[in-house]
């Protein structure tokens, strides 16, 4: 099962600072069809204008995870972290048992990035926040946070979640395989450039679902930045 969420057909929201696109029902807008993929619940596709942000506000038990596609973000929190995310890196914060947060961009250009939000496999878990830089550029798809065991030592930010956050780039007529297990999901979003996945055809930023699937094999019709997200069914 292959189906794209074309971009041009997502919720929205849009004010003065924010303009967002929802693949999955969040906010205002609701479709009962879209109310989330497997534990994949939320990705919001964000553009923060500069000098503005998202002002404190609370979260529990999910797994939020940001990638930053260009600009950066500051985050803060009742925790007492604070740190800057720059485009081609990823931070994730764990709800658990409560957390407040804010989140801001204080650059002098927009920031646009995927906010992506999982269930966790168990509520009450500690709240917490990290980050990481990863390579601006190389080949194929990396695993930049995952709470899978085949992952432990891999390096990534750590998830309470049976999932995977994979990111990464393909040149023009590379491929990528990722085997997917039965019972497994897949959500993989073309930050740019069009890929076909096992041969459907995916524009920047259109979502692809993917399940009943044994190995997905991605083909960069032209060079694409890729992120997916891989979870329990």
């Amino acid at each position: 099962m292959i189906e794209v969420r074309e971009f041009s057909g997502l919720g929205g929201f849009r004010n003065e600072w924010l303009n967002a696109h929802h693949h999955f029902s969040f906010g205002g807008y609701r479709d009962p069809t879209r109310m989330g993929f497997g534990h994949l619940r939320v990705w919001n596709d964000d553009e923060i204008a500069p000098g503005t942000g998202f002002d404190p506000h609370p979260h529990r038990d999910m797994e939020i995870v940001t990638y930053v596609r260009e600009g950066a973000i500051t985050h803060m929190d009742n925790l007492g972290n604070e740190g800057r995310t720059e485009a081609g890196d990823v931070q994730v914060m764990h709800a658990g048992t409560g957390i407040v947060h804010a989140e801001y961009n204080r650059e002098d250009v927009p920031t646009r990035l995927f906010q992506i939000w999982i269930e966790p496999d168990r509520r009450g878990v500690k709240p917490g926040w990290s980050a990481r830089e990863f390579p601006k550029a190389g080949d194929g798809l990396s695993v930049f946070a995952s709470g899978r065991p085949a992952d432990a030592d891999s390096g990534a930010l750590p998830l309470h979640a049976d999932a995977a956050v994979l990111a990464g780039t393909l040149r023009t007529g590379e491929t990528a395989r990722l085997p997917l297990a039965k019972g497994r999901k897949l959500y993989l979003v073309p930050v740019t450039g069009t890929v076909t996945v096992n041969g459907v055809t995916a524009h920047a930023r259109d979502g692809v679902a993917v399940g009943d699937e044994t190995e997905i094999t991605i083909v960069a019709n032209e060079t694409a930045e890729l992120v997916a997200v891989e979870v329990a069914g």
